[in-house]
């Protein structure tokens, strides 16, 4: 069969031919009366028929009617060992689908970089010689509205040169390059600036490639692409040792206020001034922080910075009161394991949190700490010592998302000397930091069936034991024979069964 259309973006250019799993396919199949084999089904459902599907099953799942890969999760198991089967035959093998694309280059408007090109009638396109760069504006333009040509073409003093090759009438390039050509090496020129030359290949090796690059995704279409792409040119002529501008990527959400982003045409539909007179600098970053997953972007219709502001009320409190004199002759107070516990489980926690970008769950690990603390306080437990770790652990780890309060409770409450955001960041005891359970979640072809509470040093085959002898996952496998057990000590296991 011959189908009427092509998938240019797929492969070297084809269709799939999965009619189960690609819509177009699938009614193409229909319209033809071909048969209809799946073979991806959902994890944990019915088997699908492919007789009478109606819409094709394009989503992830697990392998079937796959001699040999039955039960394998198609994307993250099922194609790398069907790719790495077809290589070793010498049938195929992986490939990489490179997205760059041609760009526009030049841009009729005054400012930008000159494109270095002199025209000559005799010589054709010269490049400007190497003592004559760069090529600088003139000054002499005064009008930069659009009249279909450059505004530098109307500065003739400035247009009109000799050739550098036979000396001959010529015309510069009146066309400037475009920004991105600036913004796909900036990072280099950053490193240092050297008035020789663009950028000082030593400080470029000491500084680059990039450890962490924070940005909006709509760098990642051509910002990011254009400054690999130069990149590996300059790693080419030998002026960079890698390929590589950035080694991590994490790109954060947008503000948007009702469902739309801000834009230059709509404008800043949210100003965090208001918040910044009422309640201060810290509680509008700590309000925005918290507000959800680093990546994901913010309805700030939704966002409230009240509960941050009280939050960081009873924070002020409960650091001042650990550090309270205690009543003349009022009696010691108990140890409190637990605050001195969950101090350190907090200091861990946030440390990897602040790693990852994840300042939500840092704020939410922060406020079971401060609550503890200020429930220990009113309650009259935990030693002097404790009450002070607690508390002195509280601020370090909200500096970094408060610098402000922070600093005030760190020198003018604990009485440091020197300032919270250059003291040392606390470390922590792995004894304290151990949970005596975790929970292990049990799936029966990916569908979450039990979860155990189980030690964390238990073992992959006593896992798997406890999870064959759970009530509810026998249930759930109805006497279907287990055909692979996956096992990730000690918070998974999944039992793939046989088709």
């Amino acid at each position: 069969w011959a189908a009427d259309y092509v998938l240019m973006e797929y492969g070297t250019g084809a269709i799939m031919a999965v009619p189960a799993h690609d819509q177009r396919d699938l009614e193409f199949a229909r319209k033809y009366r071909l048969p209809v084999r799946v073979v991806v089904q959902p994890p944990g459902e019915p088997p699908l028929d492919g007789s009478t599907l109606t819409e094709a099953m394009s989503h992830e799942g697990v392998l079937v009617n796959s001699d040999g890969y039955d039960g394998l999760p198609a994307t993250e198991e099922g194609i790398p060992r069907i790719t790495a089967d077809l290589e070793a035959r010498g049938l195929g093998g992986p490939a990489v689908n490179f997205r760059l694309r041609d760009w526009l280059l030049s841009r009729q408007r005054y400012w930008g970089c000159p494109i270095p090109i002199i025209h000559c009638p005799a010589c054709g396109e010269v490049p400007v010689p190497d003592d004559q760069l760069p090529v600088l504006l003139p000054e002499d333009v005064t009008d930069f509205r659009p009249k279909g040509l450059s505004p530098l073409a109307t500065s003739e003093d400035w247009v009109n040169v000799e050739c550098p090759r036979c000396g001959g009438p010529a015309r510069r390039e009146t066309d400037t390059m475009d920004t991105f050509v600036d913004s796909s090496w900036y990072f280099l020129r950053y490193t240092g600036l050297d008035p020789e030359r663009p950028f000082d290949p030593e400080r470029v090796a000491t500084w680059m490639p990039v450890h962490q690059y924070t940005g909006g995704i709509e760098h990642a279409i051509l910002h990011l692409l254009y400054a690999r792409f130069f990149t590996k040119v300059l790693y080419d002529m030998g002026l960079v040792g890698f390929t590589e501008p950035f080694t991590s990527l994490l790109n954060q959400g947008m503000v948007i206020m009702y469902g739309h982003a801000m834009s230059k045409s709509r404008g800043n539909l949210v100003e965090p001034s208001a918040i910044i007179d009422e309640h201060g600098a810290d509680v509008a970053r700590l309000t925005m922080l918290f507000a959800g997953p680093f990546e994901d972007d913010v309805d700030w219709a939704d966002v409230s910075p009240e509960g941050m502001a009280r939050w960081i009320q009873r924070v002020w409190r409960s650091v001042h009161g650990a550090v309270a004199d205690p009543a003349e002759g009022a009696p010691a107070w108990p140890a409190d394991p637990e605050l001195e516990r969950l101090a350190h489980r907090t200091t861990a926690g946030v440390t990897d949190d602040l790693e990852r970008f994840r300042f939500n769950t840092a704020i939410s690990k922060l406020m079971v700490l401060s609550n503890h603390l200020g429930d220990a306080i009113r309650a009259g437990r935990g030693t002097a010592a404790q009450r002070r770790d607690a508390a002195e652990r509280l601020v370090l780890l909200l500096a970094p998302v408060a610098p402000f309060i922070t600093e005030e409770l760190w020198r003018g409450v604990l009485g440091n000397s020197v300032s919270v955001h250059v003291s040392p960041w606390p470390g922590f005891d792995p004894e304290l930091v151990r949970s005596d359970q975790v929970t292990c979640v049990v799936q029966v072809d990916g569908k979450v069936r039990d979860r155990l509470q189980v030690a964390p040093d238990t073992t992959g085959t006593d896992l798997r034991r406890l999870a064959l002898d759970s009530e509810r996952v026998q249930a759930a496998l109805g006497g279907r024979e287990v055909a692979r057990v996956v096992v990730v000590p000690p918070k998974l296991v999944n039992l793939v069964t046989a088709r």
